[in-house]
Parts: C-alpha cells; structure tokens; sequence
C-alpha cells in the first residue's frame, strides 16, 4: 500500500514516476545505460543480478518483476529462486556464481568486501569492466529496493509479468516514454 497520499492505495513504480518525472527520466536513463547498453554482460545476466539482489534484500516487487524480465531474456525459470535460497546448489552458470556471490555480499555486508571477492570474480573469467557493472547493477538495485519499500509499492504476480514483459520488449527507454501516457 503506497504511502504516498496523493496516489491510489495500489501504486506501481510507474504511477510514482508520472507522479516525479523529474527524477524518474534520469533513473530511467542511468537504468537503461546499465541494463541494455555495453557491457560484458548480456541483458538477461543483468537482469539476472538485479533480481538476485532484489531477492537478497526480500524486496517482492522488484524481485518478481526483474525475474520475469531476466526470464524473458532467457534465464531458465526457478534459476533465480533457487539462487536466493541457495546460490551454491542452485543451477546457476558457474560462471556467474562469483558474481551472484559477489553483489550478494556487497548487499548484505557491504563493510566487509574484500580483494579476495574481486579476485573470485576474475578468476571465473570476468574483467574488471565486468564488476564494475556488477558492482552498479547491485547498487542501483538496492537504491531501487529501498525506493520501493520505502514509498509502499506492491504488486501482484499479474503485474509483475506484464512489467517485466514490457521491459524485456521497450527497455527502460520504453518505460520513460511511458512518463507522460495518461
């Protein structure tokens, strides 16, 4: 339930962005840089972190809507459930564990990252361009989960597939053009 009183009880993010466009368009546009433009990640994988932390931080709405969108991207179905309850068991690309395990640690204890996290990162492969973008999808996914509880936003399932359908089909680009729909 929003707890912003100028918008309805069942606000989505999107509402709160027609409400702030301001805001909204550079989040948007940050969102978009990072989550479709280069990077040694392909869509799908960053999608995939941003669901990861989301699940992380138990943050429902984002974690739901990131998961289908990382699923219309391709992730197997249940890859990213399995990877919150479990990273180590889960059937995530070994590949991808470190980073998994990577952003899950800089989200639960930020503090406490050390040069052997980098270096688990590397040594499966990844550049350091590759945990630089790790290292932003996790924050903006953090800033964007605290954003989310914060005003109240909730969603049901139903919505969570049309918004992640809509972003794996428009980008965040997409989504800004949404800022001034009625």
């Amino acid at each position: 339930m929003s707890y912003l009183r100028s918008l309805p009880a069942e606000t989505t993010l999107l509402q709160v962005f027609r409400a702030y466009p301001g805001p909204a368009k550079h989040l948007l546009a940050f969102h978009e840089e990072l989550l479709r433009g280069e990077s040694p990640f392909t869509p799908g994988e960053r999608e995939m972190i941003a669901a990861y932390v989301s699940g992380v931080n138990a943050c429902d709405y984002c974690h739901g809507i990131h998961t289908v969108t990382a699923e219309a991207f391709g992730v197997p179905e249940g890859v990213l459930a399995a990877a919150v309850a479990d990273l180590a068991s889960a059937p995530v690309e070994e590949k991808l564990k470190p980073v998994l395990a990577y952003v899950g640690k800089l989200t639960r204890t930020p503090s406490r990252m050390t040069e052997a996290d980098a270096e688990a990162v590397f040594a499966a492969g990844w550049d350091e361009r590759a945990l630089h973008d790790a290292v932003l999808v996790c924050a903006l996914f953090n800033f964007m989960n605290r954003m989310v509880e914060g005003i109240g936003i909730e969603a049901d399932a139903a919505y969570a597939v049309e918004s992640g359908e809509r972003l794996k089909e428009g980008g965040y680009a997409g989504l800004a053009g949404l800022l001034t729909d009625a």
